[in-house]
């Protein structure tokens, strides 16, 4: 007996360790024989912004920052631009000069930190944080329509982002952290102490903006925000932090470069990444992990106070974020103190809700039964069942009595829910946009529109089919500017 198992044991432990080997033999295969890295995936941008060149003093002021800036878009022109293939000159390369997807056609590149001025003096400040892969484009609209209401508006182009992929290998949170506060600081120092700072963060970009109001609570040298706006916030994303670390390490080795990467796709946007790094989703990981755990510890104590008044939007749907982290994770655990989430709903019209493979109403209903909700909440749904029109459904916060109202907006025929990439952008957007005017000078990637035989042309399907830009834009930003109307000034 003890002989037969000795015999299973051998040969489990045989068996087990061919199994690895052809694992291992496949993984090596994927890197080896995998999409090429090009000059944007290798580059080193060693001009890029750090915390520790915040904290050594070696750049402090916002002009110092875009001094940088500079030089790395120089470097994108010296170290990438001339060094092209004949295979790499396509026309929907972001590097080769000249084309439909090349930043540097449009009137202004805004792979960069902008800042808009209004005329006469400022109402206020605003801070604009992308999100993770994005650039400083993503809350272009919003920076642009808040300036016209006499807004100062800076859209900060974070480390990492807005230059070549390749800054995605080398980021770390601190550096995202730094330069938030660097842009708060300057953004403090160009207004009159009296007048208002906001920050608006998209995606990663509210972690970030919710992180800094955390600080700010006890560190009387930030300058305190007198309102957050989240849009689709990265307050609970999937967990790769161990695995990111363990393959960035891995691609330092000699042939190995490939492995630092969990996507590599043609650049064919001109300011947002297609290609995606390990590193960049622990960071991202460690980021949100570290907010989650923060806000928990200060909420054991009792609900959290002094922090500004937050208005968050998400959709109910969304493959990047976990909503319901938005609100157990974070709004469910503040003190009331005029908190508010707006939560756009799927297309509800009764031929496109049947074929919905998870119908997220348990989500809506529970959100709106609750009677202790320490935020108020509005959801966007459809009128009826029988009509693309919308209405607005409002719930106060530590309460469940609802009101409603008609808006005049409507979903489009053919689409069926907003996706996390959708709600900063307007349907003109002129990138984005499915409505946006025919431009034959660059890239729209939201008006593609391909039909074909299947497994015949190299285009992702997210790509085709993803939502990319936010019909109730309009409601966002009427939002938007509401909230900051009527939000305490907290500086």
């Amino acid at each position: 007996m003890r002989g037969a198992l000795s015999w299973l044991g051998r040969t489990v432990g045989s068996l087990l360790t061919a199994l690895l080997l052809v694992g291992l033999g496949f993984y090596l295969h994927f890197l080896w024989a995998g999409p090429e890295l090009k000059p944007w995936h290798r580059v080193r941008l060693e001009a890029e912004f750090t915390a520790a060149d915040y904290a050594d003093g070696r750049v402090t002021t916002l002009e110092q920052y875009r001094e940088r800036e500079q030089r790395l878009l120089d470097q994108v022109r010296t170290d990438i631009r001339k060094h092209l293939t004949a295979a790499d000159r396509l026309p929907f390369n972001r590097f080769n000069p000249g084309s439909l997807s090349d930043p540097n056609v449009w009137a202004f590149n805004w792979n960069r930190t902008f800042v808009l001025q209004p005329a006469g003096d400022a109402n206020g400040g605003v801070l604009l944080l992308h999100g993770l892969t994005d650039s400083p484009y993503s809350l272009r609209s919003i920076g642009l329509a808040l300036a016209a209401r006499g807004y100062r508006v800076v859209g900060l182009r974070l480390p990492g982002h807005g230059i070549a992929p390749a800054g995605l290998l080398r980021f770390e949170v601190e550096d995202l952290e730094a330069a938030t506060r660097l842009a708060m600081r300057d953004l403090r120092a160009a207004l009159d102490e009296s007048k208002p700072i906001y920050m608006i963060g998209y995606s990663n970009g509210a972690a970030l903006a919710v992180s800094y109001a955390l600080d700010a609570r006890t560190d009387a040298a930030l300058p305190r925000p007198a309102g957050l706006m989240l849009i689709s916030p990265a307050i609970g994303i999937s967990r790769l932090a161990a695995i990111g670390r363990i393959r960035t390490g891995l691609s330092d080795l000699q042939g190995f470069g490939r492995a630092a990467w969990q996507l590599i796709e043609a650049e064919v946007d001109p300011y947002k990444y297609q290609s995606f790094s390990f590193n960049a989703a622990g960071e991202t990981q460690r980021l949100t992990s570290r907010l989650t755990r923060r806000v928990a510890a200060i909420a054991s104590k009792g609900p959290v106070r002094d922090m500004p008044p937050i208005l968050a939007f998400v959709s109910t749907v969304d493959s990047t974020v976990q909503v319901p982290a938005v609100i157990d994770s974070l709004l469910g655990r503040l003190a009331p103190d005029g908190h508010e989430l707006v939560v756009f709903d799927v297309n509800r019209l009764s031929v496109v809700q049947p074929m919905l493979v998870a119908d997220p109403a348990p989500l809506t209903r529970r959100l709106l039964a609750q009677t202790q909700r320490p935020f108020a909440l509005t959801l966007i749904t459809n009128a009826s069942a029988g009509t693309l029109q919308v209405k607005e459904r409002r719930s106060p916060a530590l309460g469940k009595a609802t009101t409603e109202r008609p808006l005049d907006l409507a979903w489009p025929r053919n689409v069926f829910s907003l996706s996390h990439v959708a709600l900063p952008f307007p349907p003109d957007d002129p990138l984005y946009g499915y409505a946006a005017a025919v431009t034959n000078r660059h890239v729209q990637l939201g008006r593609i529109e391909i039909r074909g035989e299947n497994g015949v042309l190299n285009v992702p399907n997210w790509m085709l089919t993803r939502q990319r830009s936010n019909p109730f834009h309009a409601y966002l930003v009427e939002r938007i500017e509401s909230f900051m109307a009527t939000a305490p000034h907290n500086h």
